[in-house]
């Protein structure tokens, strides 16, 4: 099936803009069920491909030799608002690998809890990485580095073994040789992966289908989906996107943004990976362009559509409050499926 989708601006009568929206639904083998116009369109992973920058501290037996929890993990996994709750999680994975805020590089940045975001504003004092959306894969890094016998110094660095380990994971489940990967340096300080659309999907489709039977692998992917699932608000936050799908399905969806406009989707149900990127980089656009195309493809409930409605459509607010616009989707059938 060939798609368009595009989400649309309106302020009153006035299309104001239009972001258009490329997405590919693969399974396991690669294969496209559905597609835009572009499904191999490269583009960077960004915090989309933490599932898999987690994968080989779970696969190698280091988060249980270190006792770690799902709701651990999931902190490991998130791009999260820095609240208090999410500090927490990390501070508890630091003191459990004996390191401290300051063994993370990934440097700070004002959180997006309000809480915390007036914390910060009012003791400037109390700045830290800690609040730090990545802080939690970065925890994640400093361990599998313990764990490995490798210098924690320089973790984030390309020819380190941690991020060395990373990009094969990402490859492996992306179906990809570690070759064909681009890297690049994220806003974090870790290496990023640049790949085509369709193979993030596929990896999310491993995701999806991935038993607590299986191999070691397939059990390790199976428990980083369970725990972001399990405990979604550690993955994000109440503003986040993947976090407010997680809780609407009730775990039967998992999902993990990136910057620049990408949102990743596991279906276990379905054992699919669906995958939107924004071409524009309009973060926006990702709830709209999201809820339309699982609704489209029959992955949400009625109930489920009601819920996610505010993100659906989402009221654009002039600067006093008053409602003058709102987003919408539009998905086009271009081409049947077969």
């Amino acid at each position: 099936m060939t798609l368009a989708l595009e989400v649309q601006a309106w302020r009153g009568s006035i299309l104001e803009s239009r972001h258009r929206i490329e997405a590919a639904l693969s399974d396991v083998e690669g294969r496209l069920h559905a597609a835009t116009a572009e499904p191999r369109l490269v583009t960077s992973f960004r915090s989309s491909a933490k599932p898999f920058q987690l994968l080989a501290l779970v696969e190698r037996g280091h988060s249980a030799r270190w006792g770690f929890s799902d709701e651990e993990l999931a902190v490991m996994a998130a791009s999260h608002t820095g609240s208090a709750y999410h500090r927490r999680l990390v501070t508890g994975i630091l003191d459990r690998i004996g390191l401290t805020p300051e063994h993370l590089v990934c440097g700070f940045h004002e959180p997006l809890d309000p809480e915390a975001l007036a914390e910060v504003r009012a003791h400037p004092e109390l700045r830290s990485p800690l609040y730090n959306n990545c802080s939690g894969k970065h925890a994640g890094m400093l361990a599998l580095a313990q764990a490995e016998g490798a210098p924690v110094e320089g973790y984030e660095r390309p020819e380190h073994l941690v991020q060395r380990m990373a990009l094969l994971s990402v490859a492996e489940t992306c179906g990809l040789d570690p070759g064909d990967i681009r890297t690049g340096t994220d806003d974090c300080g870790v290496v990023v992966f640049g790949l085509p659309l369709a193979a993030m999907a596929r990896a999310y489709a491993r995701l999806a289908s991935a038993m607590d039977s299986g191999d070691a692998r397939e059990r390790a992917l199976h428990r980083i989906r369970n725990a972001m699932t399990t405990y979604p608000q550690a993955v994000g936050g109440s503003t986040r996107f993947s976090t407010r799908l997680m809780e609407t399905s009730r775990g039967r969806l998992m999902a993990k943004g990136g910057a620049e406009g990408l949102e990743c989707v596991a279906v276990p149900g379905k054992g699919l990976g669906l995958v939107l990127k924004a071409r524009d980089g309009a973060g926006r656009a990702l709830g709209p362009a999201a809820v339309a195309l699982l609704e489209h493809l029959g992955f949400l409930s009625a109930g489920e559509r009601e819920q996610l409605l505010q993100a659906r459509e989402p009221v654009l607010r002039n600067h006093v409050g008053r409602e003058v616009g709102r987003l919408t989707a539009v998905v086009e059938v271009l081409s049947p499926a077969g």
